[in-house]
């Protein structure tokens, strides 16, 4: 909630659902933005947004809460600030509603530093700063195809029920078990159902002490919709600019931002624009994504979902949102049905990150030699469903068969789906994806069928890495007479002194170092096997 700095009390003259009109006495109008508080009969505190002033010393608000059982004549308290935020490290692991108010049954929220207003004018030019280094997701296809930078923006696309939910939780789980620093989570108009299932598996995987959570459901009123993402981000500058951190955004759902100011807008009467949507929307975008900038204190690198209506990518909604991004992941219903998740389609998502400067030649060559594969392969399919692959040439025949591989690698096992999939998720470094996938493209994976490179997890090599084994999927990644002992021995000594520091390591950098050590092993004793004998 703001802070009282004046006093100065209205009463309501009229109730709209959740706009409340109020007047005040002569000379004593509320700012624009600035918080008013009435309470209900039974002493719960209801905050409004002051919207517009009507003449007659009349404002129009919007309340952050419901109205039901509010009534004409009740007093109102200008507060005399805009809504505000607490910020401070007390705010980690905590879970806030749009007034800053926690909602997690904790109790009262300590060590906090302050409030700041949520409405904040975004950081000057001179202020800001530009980064040119890559975000690692553990997520192959995310990672090669459209990489994040950290201090960017990114965004996953799709319509309903493709995974955008399902993408984000992983991304956060990765992130904030992998990179560690501070992560804030926004829930816009999502179902509570999803922000209390994020909510346990954050708290089970032990990285909800370094994340603060702002929820502004679908079931609450528009206003509060409409502020949530504001609150969240408030919060976040705080860790930028005080704390000196880079701190991750997670905001699911934009789309349900602009849907919120929508519905504000036509609750205020303005005149609606295309397709419905609020006149100001590109003002309103702006004035968020704005915000999420890096500065020379530390940056913050925002994931955003964003819902496709309709799977309409020209609605105006996420159009407006589009401007604002420097990497698209863009969910398809196609992949969906093919069983391949995450649904990522690497021909349509796209990264400003994609340049040799900032990747490095190899990972710039492979991604664009990945997507002129699968392009071609969507060139034949009208051909293959009408004649058949057996008119296809041998190249095209060979072309179709890796980039179906490619389409099957890039399944990936999800942490957040484990209990759905009953298979344990995976992380996988970009130098390992790379190297992956430039095996298949040479052809080293020619032999194997498609369907054993599904939803596998490849470090060093075409190896399943499993928490409690390690598949080898093919004897022909190295013929036994090239094995060559002195390095078979070093990287059993480097593996083992890696699993040495096994306290210190990640789960991923672990199950790495357990392969090397296996997979080292297993040429020791295949070299041993063909040394000749003594007679």
């Amino acid at each position: 909630m703001a802070t009282t700095t004046k006093a100065n009390t209205g009463e309501i003259v009229q109730i709209i659902g959740p706009v409340l009109d109020v007047q005040f006495a002569e000379g004593h109008l509320p700012e624009i933005f600035g918080a008013l508080r009435v309470k209900h009969q039974d002493g719960t505190p209801v905050i409004a947004e002051v919207q517009q002033h009507l003449g007659n010393n009349w404002v129009r608000a919007v309340a952050m809460s419901s109205t039901d059982g509010l009534r004409r004549g009740l007093p109102v308290e200008d507060l005399g600030a805009p809504i505000t935020a607490p910020v401070g490290l007390g705010t980690l692991g905590r879970l806030f509603n749009v007034t800053g108010d926690p909602i997690d049954g904790k109790g009262e929220v300590k060590n906090i530093t302050r409030r700041d207003p949520i409405h904040r004018a975004p950081p000057s030019f001179e202020d800001q700063t530009s980064s040119a280094e890559i975000l690692e997701t553990g997520m192959k296809v995310i990672d090669l195809i459209c990489p994040f930078l950290k201090g960017g923006k990114a965004a996953v696309l799709g319509g309903a029920g493709v995974g955008k939910t399902v993408v984000i939780q992983e991304l956060i789980r990765n992130i904030g078990i992998e990179h560690s620093g501070y992560s804030v989570f926004c829930g816009v108009g999502e179902r509570s159902r999803e922000g209390t299932q994020l909510l346990g598996e954050m708290e089970e995987a032990g990285v909800i002490e370094k994340m603060s959570m702002v929820f502004g459901q679908m079931n609450e009123p528009p206003g509060a919709r409409l502020r949530v993402g504001l609150t969240g981000l408030t919060i976040a500058e705080y860790f930028r600019d005080d704390e000196r951190k880079d701190v991750l955004l997670f905001i699911d759902n934009i789309f349900r931002f602009t849907q919120a100011g929508s519905e504000v807008s036509a609750l205020l009467g303005r005149m609606p624009s295309a397709v419905g949507y609020q006149p100001t929307l590109a003002t309103e975008m702006g004035e968020l994504q704005e915000r999420i900038t890096s500065t020379k204190k530390g940056s913050i690198t925002s994931l955003q979902a964003v819902f496709i209506p309709a799977d309409d990518y020209t609605d105006p909604a996420p159009v407006t949102t589009f401007a604002h991004l420097d990497s698209v992941i863009r969910l398809e219903r196609a992949l969906f049905e093919l069983g391949l998740f995450p649904t990522a389609d690497p021909l349509t998502s796209t990264s400003r990150a994609i340049d040799p400067a900032i990747v490095g030649e190899e990972h710039y060559r492979t991604a664009r030699e990945v997507q002129r594969v699968l392009q071609r392969y969507k060139d034949l399919q009208d051909i293959i469903a009408i004649l058949g692959i057996d008119e296809l040439s041998d190249e095209d025949k060979l072309l179709v068969a890796r980039a179906r591989k490619l389409q099957k690698f890039f399944g990936q096992a999800m942490h957040v789906a484990e209990k759905f999939t009953g298979l344990s998720g995976d992380y996988v470094k970009v130098s390992d994806t790379v190297a992956s996938v430039r095996e298949i493209l040479d052809g080293k994976a020619d032999d194997l069928n498609e369907q054993a490179l599904y939803m596998i997890g490849i470090f060093g090599g075409f190896m399943d890495v499993r928490p409690d084994r390690v598949i080898v999927l093919t004897d022909a990644a190295e013929p036994a007479e090239e094995i060559d002992t002195a390095r078979a021995q070093a990287a059993r000594a480097r593996a083992q002194e890696t699993l040495s520091q096994a306290a210190t390591l990640s789960a991923a950098d672990e199950a790495r170092a357990r392969a090397e050590l296996q997979r080292a092993l297993v040429r020791l004793r295949v070299s041993e096997r063909r040394r000749p004998r003594r007679t």
